[in-house]
């Protein structure tokens, strides 16, 4: 090789070098977001979730979490009873009020059992903390949570619709900003496969009610009604329905049921 050869490679590798090393390639906007990004997935973890719920209990619970804690590393060769532990965990810590940890280890249950009821027990579980949680990373972390155990009991049981109602109100009570409408037309179109399901009625003249539709709303719930006269939730929501909309002999008639 040459000298002028040797001379352009040794160039060529020296700029190299300082490229790599000497400036950084990554726009700073880039950093940024990967940096929010990783802050994100550290401060929504369950881990963070239990330290942070942990300073907040008194010495009683504290004793409680710690015993059951205890019993569940005994039982980490034994299926049957570590499921048992766990449910007594999720239950434990939802009764202190935190349904986003109880909704983790419902989840660990879901993954172990890998059935229907089970998966829908942790959506539920963690939609119960999308609606009480003032928290929004809290409740950021329990929406994800939430639509992907619902898809999982969907996948599961592909035939029953309380999944599917379930995974909508997900959308509903934390609606995507690129897809707002994503649940209720999610509802919409349940709605249009299983037209006599009360419970997606329900749903509907619920949704009608908070966006002031009284019309849309009686429609919907009348005709739940229709098909289910004793329907608590139908004869309750039916109560609010003629009060707005002014009619309240019916709205009287339908209170009384409601509340006996």
């Amino acid at each position: 090789m040459q000298k002028q050869q040797y001379i352009a490679v040794a160039s060529a590798l020296v700029l190299f070098l300082l490229l790599y090393f000497g400036f950084d390639t990554i726009p700073p906007k880039q950093k940024s977001l990967e940096k929010s990004r990783a802050l994100n997935i550290e401060t929504t973890s369950v881990t963070n979730l239990i330290k942070e719920a942990s300073v907040k209990l008194d010495k009683s619970q504290s004793s409680i979490i710690e015993a059951i804690n205890l019993d569940l590393q005994k039982s980490a060769t034994d299926t049957i009873k570590r499921v048992n532990v766990l449910k007594s965990l999720s239950g434990t810590w939802y009764d202190f009020g935190y349904p986003a940890i109880a909704g983790s280890y419902a989840e660990e249950i879901a993954t172990i059992y890998k059935d229907e009821a089970s998966w829908s027990m942790a959506g539920t579980t963690y939609a119960i903390c999308v609606k009480n949680s003032q928290d929004e990373k809290v409740k950021s972390f329990c929406s994800k949570r939430a639509v992907k155990a619902f898809e999982s009991a969907i996948s599961l049981a592909p035939e029953k619709i309380e999944p599917r109602i379930n995974l909508a109100i997900c959308y509903v009570d934390n609606p995507s900003q690129d897809n707002p409408m994503q649940g209720i037309l999610m509802l919409r179109e349940l709605n249009t496969n299983y037209p006599q399901s009360v419970p997606v009625l329900n749903q509907l003249g619920k949704l009608a009610l908070q966006t002031n539709q009284i019309e849309k709303a009686l429609e919907r719930l009348e005709a739940a009604i229709a098909l289910e006269p004793e329907n608590k939730n139908t004869i309750c929501l039916l109560a609010t329905a003629y009060k707005n909309a002014g009619d309240q002999v019916k709205s009287n008639e339908y209170q009384k049921k409601c509340v006996n």
